[in-house]
């Protein structure tokens, strides 16, 4: 009994000695996270990895929360449109240090506009773990039977190809679904503008800009001209349905999406329908869309940072990201990752493989989520003839430049500090 005691106690003080680091991430990224501990786990035996699932609902205020109480864990996984604001918290820590020292994480081998979604003056405070962004996903047999036998290039050959659908297809159906509490398509259409949205360093609003004119007068023509319906996700009872109908043949969504209409769509029509980039402005124009997914990233407060940054390491390696998109369906950010078979030869995702060379961040400031939301009331108060494009966007630039009033002050005290 005593031999047997000591062996336990032995033990148990054996576990005791390995460095412990927390992880936080959300959603299915965090449920299924566990999985991939153990193999990093026997290549260094003498680190302990604690994951915590959390619910994107509750996530955001829980790291706030902790970030005040001082209680943040060693890394985490953070949303790209969450960077700004933790970055202009200073609770990251700067990452160029140890990406110059790494084998591993290599800049080079990230698509550009994922990897500057991390980058804030020069210097980096997280590494791409998955990316996301949005593209078309439309009939194929729709699209040929209104006489085009690829996907539009520009924007005149995609209203052009829509109007035809819409000829098609009836009074009763459209062209396009571009639902109303979704900001992601004037945005979009805004990033493949010169101009940026947000202007004099991310201070002032810049949506009276020629360019953003430009890219929401398109977007809001596209209600006017009846190829999309003035609804929200709330009134379409079943999108997957709703698109198997023909009752739009154009959609801009993720890559969550590949799966679900694979799923749900009866197997008649899973020859009719496909992904591709979205259009550009004008012919040798980029088809710019948004560079979105998540980041991990390590705490400043940390001290564990080394060891963190072993984790960080081994989630970033390309065969992992592999095993990571077999389990989520999540892109990896990492061009060498995208040379396995399984998404190379995938033919819904070579546009998502397209579509990641030709992506741009939103404005890096942390109020971008509360402008965004204006912007999608803005397109509401328009579409319904209150207000004028022109009025509407004097009064959207007035409310940003409120929202920023706080970042301006902050940047003109760093400005005057010695």
């Amino acid at each position: 009994m005593f031999l047997f005691l000591a062996l336990m106690t032995g033990c148990t003080n054996q576990m005791d000695s390995r460095k412990e680091i927390r992880i936080w991430a959300m959603g299915k990224e965090g449920e299924v996270l566990g999985t991939l501990v153990p193999a990093f786990e026997r290549l260094h035996p003498d680190i302990k990895v604690r994951v915590q699932a959390l619910p994107w609902t509750a996530a955001h205020e829980k790291l706030l929360t902790a970030f005040a109480g001082e209680s943040l864990p060693d890394l985490c996984q953070l949303g790209n449109t969450w960077m700004p604001e933790f970055t202009a918290l200073n609770a990251l820590e700067e990452l160029t240090p140890w990406i110059t020292q790494s084998k591993v994480v290599q800049a080079k081998d990230y698509f550009r506009g994922i990897w500057a979604s991390n980058v804030f003056d020069n210097q980096v405070f997280g590494i791409p773990w998955y990316v996301d962004t949005r593209l078309l996903f439309y009939r194929k047999d729709l699209l040929e039977k209104a006489g085009y036998t690829s996907p539009p290039q520009t924007w005149h050959e995609w209203k052009t190809a829509m109007q035809q659908i819409k000829k098609q297809v009836g009074p009763d159906k459209y062209a396009v679904l571009l639902p109303l509490n979704e900001f992601e398509p004037p945005i979009i259409f805004a990033l493949q503008q010169p101009e940026e949205m947000l202007r004099e360093n991310g201070t002032r609003g810049n949506f009276q800009s020629r360019s953003f004119k430009k890219a929401y007068g398109y977007y809001l023509d596209l209600f006017r001209s009846q190829l999309s319906p003035s609804v929200g996700n709330q009134e379409i009872s079943n999108v997957w349905q709703e698109f198997g109908r023909g009752y739009f043949s154009f959609y801009i969504t993720g890559p969550w999406n590949v799966s679900e209409f694979k799923a749900r769509l009866p197997q008649s029509l899973q020859p009719a329908w496909a992904t591709a980039p979205m259009p550009a402005p004008e012919v040798g124009q980029a088809p710019n869309s948004m560079a979105g997914g998540a980041s991990l990233v390590i705490f400043k407060a940390s001290k564990r940072k080394a060891e963190a940054w072993a984790f960080l390491e081994y989630l970033s390696r390309p065969e992992v990201q592999i095993r990571f998109n077999e389990l989520t369906g999540d892109l990896p950010p990492r061009l060498s990752a995208w040379q396995n078979p399984k998404l190379a030869d995938d033919p819904y995702m070579r546009a998502f493989r397209q579509q990641l060379e030709f992506t741009r961040p939103t404005p890096k400031v942390p109020e971008w989520e509360r402008i965004a939301t204006e912007l999608r009331l803005t397109t509401e108060v328009v579409l319904s003839g209150r207000k004028s494009i022109e009025i509407a966007l004097k009064e959207l630039d007035t409310t940003t430049d409120r929202i920023l009033e706080k970042r301006r002050w902050m940047m003109a005290q760093n400005r005057a500090m010695p």
